[in-house]
């Protein structure tokens, strides 16, 4: 069977590998395609007919004598839509496709993920996005400024809602819960949130509340966060891929974040398999987030600052909002903006409870810091 061409249709999914094999890039190509889409990479049968093979198999960019030639390098393979119902399959079912059966083949020892064109995937956009928060918070011009909640576990809601209190009185824009607050007992979200309703009712302020969960409860944890009258939701990577898109498509008013915290396990450059951090960025696009923490430069986390401003323009040209995270303070504040511009959101955890006079004065500063 030929699965070579010179050009992804516009009914594919164009993804981009990069790939070692102890055999070749060819073998290597075709076992990706066919393995991923039609069958057995080796074995064939009688009911892969043409018209079969031509309409669901996954097609190879290039050509079979080039890549026979090496074994490390890009693989360009194109992956029929028909093979998804994406209203129901959706990210979830696209990454058991793109990343799937071909890491157990054994002469495949690298493979990784670089890129996907979303341009021919339906796309969920955000419910506010840049624009929107902006808007909601009445910042223009400059930075958002973030600030997260600690202790991350072990306060009761009287006390939480005393933090809330001083963050939005030092000027914060949006409040976040820590990804590892979820709906314990003692301060769980029926109990939390009346008190952080009341405290933000008429200010300029988003609440993001995290609802880690298993599938079904992230839904009803959505709802209740809606119903207890809070704007904004923070779910965190293990709640699955796919769950940014289940929440979106229930259309609530409710600003959504994406956490990243333990993505490396995917993302890391280190490991010979594994999805580049760009390549889940462009998925939560199209699920609909309004902000996502997209990384940090100069923190305790840096990543190198032409990668990060490539996703910070990525997102921002879809109306998605990056955050930086991972060691922000008021003193990073002006040069982060300096070399990425005003459009992210400066999500701040420890600087905001340092200061020697308390969490209303670190708040200040930082606002500060983005203000002048």
């Amino acid at each position: 069977m030929n699965i070579y061409i010179n050009e992804i249709p516009t009914d594919h999914i164009k993804v981009t590998y990069q790939v070692t094999s102890t055999k070749n890039l060819s073998i290597a190509a075709e076992a990706i395609a066919i393995g991923q889409s039609i069958g057995n990479p080796s074995v064939r049968n009688e009911f892969e007919s043409p018209e079969l093979v031509s309409n669901h198999s996954a097609k190879i960019l290039g050509d079979k004598n080039e890549l026979s030639k090496i074994t490390d390098g890009e693989i360009i393979i194109g992956y029929p839509l028909v093979n998804i119902n994406w209203d129901e399959d959706g990210v979830s079912q696209l990454l058991c496709m793109i990343q799937g059966g071909q890491l157990d083949i054994d002469h495949i020892v690298k493979c990784r993920v670089t890129d996907i064109d979303i341009t021919n995937l339906p796309m969920l956009k955000p419910k506010f996005g840049l624009s929107g928060i902006r808007e909601l918070t009445k910042t223009y011009d400059r930075p958002l400024l973030g600030c997260i909640l600690k202790p991350k576990t072990g306060l009761r809601p009287k006390e939480l809602s005393l933090l809330v209190k001083e963050m939005i009185a030092g000027g914060a824009n949006i409040i976040k819960e820590d990804e590892i607050l979820g709906s314990p007992s003692y301060c769980n979200l029926e109990s939390r949130l009346p008190y952080i309703r009341d405290i933000i009712q008429d200010k300029n302020v988003v609440y993001l509340t995290c609802i880690n969960s298993n599938p079904d409860k992230l839904i009803e944890k959505s709802s209740t966060v809606r119903m207890l009258g809070v704007n904004g939701i923070h779910i965190n990577i293990w709640s699955g891929l796919g769950s940014y898109a289940a929440v979106r498509n229930k259309n609530y008013p409710l600003v959504m974040h994406y956490q990243k915290s333990g993505d490396k396990i995917l993302t890391n450059i280190h490991n010979p398999y594994g999805i580049d951090w760009i390549v889940l960025c462009k998925l939560a696009i199209i699920s609909g987030i309004d902000t996502i923490h997209a990384g940090m430069w100069g923190g305790y986390l840096s990543d190198d600052p032409v990668y990060l401003k490539n996703i910070m323009d990525t997102l921002t040209s879809h109306n998605v909002v990056p955050a930086l995270s991972c060691g922000m303070n008021a003193t990073l504040i002006p040069q982060v903006t300096a070399k990425f511009g005003v459009d992210y959101l400066a999500n701040v955890g420890g600087a905001c409870h340092t200061h020697p006079d308390g969490i209303k004065a670190a708040v200040r500063e930082l606002r500060n810091a983005i203000d002048r």
